[in-house]
């Protein structure tokens, strides 16, 4: 046994002999678990495999990674039929010990198996598809995939118990015994089957009474000296006139038998064998309805793969083109042209870059946005005063984005102007107002206030 908090093997002592934690009530709680799987293990020898399930099921919630125990839950899951649920114990077994567990092997030998998957998904398919035909009262529908259920899958012992629940509701008690015995075999002690039995040797019973009863009923005793004659109670003593009238009343009882009963009969048969072409259809169709989703399924995430490279695609594309810019702006620096430097940068997306890029990213920028700034204002100044208003507005937007108040303002103030020049008058009236908010009296201010009066009026026109 280890320790629970350091994994040390522990001695007799009550305490791990290298950590000191307090190990007994933790030895108390894994002995309890062992002697349940032992109670487990010594039913399902004798087949008493729902009372194992109860004792498996107890020493788990004492020690969950008793391997033992949840290993032999999952195989006597397997053994009444419940694949999905002994595949559930044999993975939670695993990943609790990876190394040296028969888990592994138990869950290959099912992996490896597609015969054994591909029925155990029929089954449970089957199983519902029985379970929905009893909810929409088609009993007969139910009975015949249960049939086929059972007889492809003899150890699943909910479907025996439902078949059998079925032919009790018909009044079928010894066919529905066949089956319990049958259920009783792979685990005797399961409540619902015993309560079923139960349930049919009393009805059984009912109707064998029922029948003594009945014969009892249609003798007639009496003693003659020492002697005991027995009469049938309907013994007759009939007459020609009589023997004419029971050969016509025989004669309609056999029209009627005929009518009420022959024909019934054919047509039940007739609407029996409909019922199974039409469970078999709906098996079918319910297999393409699965090759469908399956398809769609594989359909789906192609596409999202294909999605998910296109945006990666997008993406290093974009990757690229940064690295690009940068490249372009570092040899444009050297080259003293400070102007293709700036312009580059400002296309870079620095989001994109690696550390190291990003490192040289911000050491260059830092460089190139200083002489960016007078470069690019002295020309965009150099085309205001030459009327170039277009140039200029768009020289003088550059040098805004990266420090509106560059030149203590100018460049905000010569930018509305040059947005006025051009009919721009939304752009130039924002400008004027931020020019006037920031720098109150001075001659930029005052200019701004007597243009903006101007622009309003210009807009006003335009409305």
């Amino acid at each position: 046994m280890e320790c629970y908090k350091c994994g040390t093997v522990l001695g007799p002592e009550d305490t791990c002999p290298h950590c000191g934690v307090d190990v007994k009530m933790y030895k108390k709680l894994v002995a309890a678990s062992n002697r349940l799987y032992n109670i487990g293990l010594e039913r399902a020898r004798v087949r008493d495999l729902s009372g194992a399930i109860d004792a498996l099921k107890e020493s788990l919630q004492y020690n969950k990674v008793n391997i033992q125990a949840r290993n032999l839950l999952g195989l006597i899951y397997f053994e009444i039929g419940e694949t999905v649920s002994a595949l559930s114990e044999w993975v939670i077994s695993k990943n609790c010990q990876a190394e040296g567990n028969p888990a592994d092997r138990y869950l290959t030998d099912v992996q490896t198996n597609p015969s054994l998957l591909n029925a155990t998904n029929q089954a449970i398919k089957k199983f519902n598809q029985a379970l929905l035909y009893c909810q929409q009262d088609s009993k007969d529908l139910a009975i015949i995939q249960l049939k086929k259920l059972t007889s492809n899958n003899p150890k699943l012992v909910k479907a025996h118990q439902l078949l059998a629940l079925l032919y009790i509701d018909g009044q079928k008690y010894e066919q529905a015994r066949k089956i319990l015995n049958h259920a009783a075999e792979i685990d005797r002690s399961n409540t619902i089957t015993m309560r079923y039995l139960a349930e049919v040797d009393a009805r059984l019973g009912e109707k064998s009474e029922k029948k003594k009863k009945k014969k009892k009923e249609n003798k007639i005793e009496y003693h003659h000296g020492n002697d005991t004659i027995i009469q049938p109670a309907n013994m007759r003593d009939n007459s020609g006139r009589t023997m004419i009238i029971n050969i016509l009343v025989g004669l309609c009882i056999g029209v009627t038998v005929t009518f009420f009963l022959i024909v019934p009969s054919v047509r039940q048969q007739i609407q029996k064998s409909a019922g199974v072409e039409v469970a078999n259809a709906n098996d079918t169709i319910a297999d393409k309805n699965q090759e469908i989703q399956n398809l769609e399924a594989q359909m789906d995430k192609l596409e999202k793969e294909a999605e998910d490279a296109k945006g990666q695609k997008e993406e290093s594309l974009s990757r690229i083109d940064s690295y690009e810019k940068l490249l372009q702006a570092y040899e444009a620096y050297h080259q003293e042209n400070t102007q293709a430097a700036g312009d580059a940068l400002a296309e870079v997306n620095e989001e994109q870059l690696s550390t190291d890029a990003k490192v040289l990213y911000d050491s260059l920028k830092t460089e190139v946005d200083a002489k960016y700034l007078e470069t690019t204002y002295a020309a965009a100044y150099s085309r205001y005063t030459a009327l170039d208003y277009g140039s200029a507005a768009e020289g003088l937007q550059k040098v805004i984005d990266l420090d509106d108040t560059y030149h203590d303002g100018d460049a905000l103030y010569y930018l509305a102007q040059s947005y006025r020049m051009i009919g721009s008058y939304e752009q130039a009236k924002e400008l004027y107002e931020q020019v006037i908010a920031r720098y109150p009296n001075t001659y930029k201010s005052n200019n701004s206030q007597r243009y903006l009066a101007e622009v309003v009026q210009h807009l006003d026109a335009d409305e």
